[in-house]
């Protein structure tokens, strides 16, 4: 889909949709909506007098002009409260309605920029933002393998159209901006949803490769070799029972500037299957566990969305990929694992692999001298009895990056609840045979993974993101697809870079 900027009234446009809105007790209307109603000799407040629109959150109505204007329907989205108004509350609408103007089979639609009043207002930018993020997010489809091959309904262009020359620079930054961001979280539900034996570790890695080339990021991709040069025995434990190898994706933006600008590391799981190895799933929990490198697609992700938006800072991606299979090879419980560090590591599950490959990829970004690591996974089922799928999980050992990860996801729509990490945690992780467990048992379970993570960490300023609550079927919000990858995380990483680049400069 073509989304582009245009001067012109809403009502002269020759698009065959009309996209507008109106929030709840929106008397006179104001806007796009106020000229339509005009045009039409006050069709939308004849719908409101007689009960069948209201403005509330999600609610549409169908508006057939008959020749009276150019296009040939009208699609009004209810904002809600005029009170409660936002960047997501417009996002959710866009998403609401244009994904109803591709049920009815229309090909081009034209919408304006909503900016809310009072102290709801929206600036110019981010309302142009929030309608082409909103958009592409929920237009999103995924035919994966399907051998149907009859071309299905797509909308062709999304014009959105501004009132004056002095607006259309600011209105097309923010296209720009909400591309990229609906762009990201595309690239992340693809490769969630795609099937592990087709997304294997190696081939993570070439479509991590891919988009680096295409956004002129540094990409290298360390092999089982590299990695046992570096001695990260915990992340081989977990590949070991695989025929497919291991790759280690690092990702790079502003290489030439490490050292000059402050270095933000993002780290994410990349287990392409977790059979939950000799400490095995059930064939249901089995089910979904080809979204187990959802932290690592929302990394790879990530840095295409911080590409795009040449972010000024030098960001630094990290994904380690893995299968967690059983054969003859495969880690057992009780075995006892070295990481990267030299820290030994008691197995007391093959079901808890995330937080071993996580553990040799928090120690190589110390390598970086980072000014803040975030990682981000689908760690424990833990996280998912405490949150559900509101949000994720976070833990940190700093106050400030807990706060600006908060508020990138506030402004994302993908939230975060911090959740201590108490001393018992580390507690239960103690071994008789080795440095530590890598379980603390499931009363402990969130908690202790956080704790274990902790272990790797040598750098003030760390946060981890468990995103497993997140990661799939969304409820409720229009902007994801209610079945399959949310593609949570990666427009979340990419806000908070953003936001740190602002403290920072």
């Amino acid at each position: 889909m073509e989304i582009k900027t245009i001067i012109k009234p809403i009502i002269e446009t020759d698009c065959d949709t009309i996209l507008t809105f109106l929030a709840e007790r929106n008397a006179g209307f104001g806007g796009a909506t106020d000229a339509l109603d005009k045009a039409l000799n006050g069709a939308v407040q004849e719908l409101i007098d007689a009960g069948d629109f209201a403005g509330k959150n999600g609610q549409i109505a169908v508006i057939y002009p008959r020749g009276v204007i150019s296009a040939k329907r009208i699609v009004l989205v209810g904002l809600g409260k005029p009170e409660q108004f936002s960047p997501v509350v417009l996002r959710r609408a866009v998403a609401t309605g244009i994904v109803h103007a591709r049920k009815i089979k229309a090909k081009r639609v034209a919408t304006v920029l909503v900016r809310g009043g009072g102290d709801k207002a929206i600036s110019l930018r981010d309302s142009a933002q929030a309608v082409a993020e909103g958009a592409v997010m929920g237009l999103y489809t995924y035919r994966g393998q399907k051998s149907d091959t009859t071309p299905q309904d797509e909308i062709d262009a999304l014009e959105i159209l501004v009132f004056a020359e002095s607006d259309l620079s600011e209105a097309q930054n923010g296209v720009a901006r909400g591309k990229a961001y609906g762009d990201g979280a595309v690239m992340a539900r693809n490769l969630v949803n795609m099937p592990p034996n087709i997304c294997t570790p190696a081939y993570l890695a070439e479509r991590a490769v891919e988009m680096a080339n295409s956004k002129k990021l540094r990409v290298e991709i360390l092999e089982e070799g590299q990695m046992r040069a570096l001695k990260m025995g915990a992340l081989l434990g977990v590949a070991q029972g695989s025929a497919n190898l291991p790759r280690f994706i690092i990702l790079e933006h502003n290489h030439d500037k490490a050292g000059s600008v402050p270095t933000v590391v993002l780290v994410g799981k990349g287990v392409t299957f977790d059979t939950g190895g000799y400490s095995i799933k059930t064939a249901e929990g089995m089910i979904g566990m080809k979204a187990d490198m959802g932290g690592g697609g929302a990394v790879i992700s990530a840095m295409g969305i911080i590409a795009d938006l040449d972010l000024p800072l030098h960001v630094v991606g990290i994904v380690p990929a893995v299968e967690n299979m059983i054969s003859e090879k495969a880690y057992r419980p009780q075995d006892v694992l070295t990481a990267s560090n030299g820290k030994t590591i008691e197995i007391i599950s093959t079901d808890a692999e995330g937080r071993l490959i996580l553990a040799d990829a928090l120690v190589y970004a110390k390598r970086y001298k980072p000014a803040a690591v975030v990682d981000i996974a689908t760690l424990t089922g833990s996280c998912v009895i405490a949150l559900g799928k509101a949000a994720a999980g976070l833990f940190a050992i700093d106050n400030e990056v807990s706060a600006i990860l908060s508020q990138a996801g506030d402004f994302t729509d993908e939230r975060v609840w911090r959740l201590p990490l108490y001393p018992e945690y580390d507690k239960a992780i103690e071994s008789d045979t080795a440095d530590m467990k890598n379980s603390g048992g499931a009363k402990n379970g969130v908690g202790t993974s956080a704790a274990f993570l902790k272990q790797f960490v040598d750098y003030p300023v760390w946060a981890h993101v468990d995103m497993a609550g997140t990661m799939l079927d969304a409820e409720g919000n229009p902007t994801i697809p209610t079945k399959g990858a949310t593609g949570y995380g990666a427009r979340l990483l990419a806000y908070f870079v953003e936001l740190w680049a602002q403290k920072s400069s």
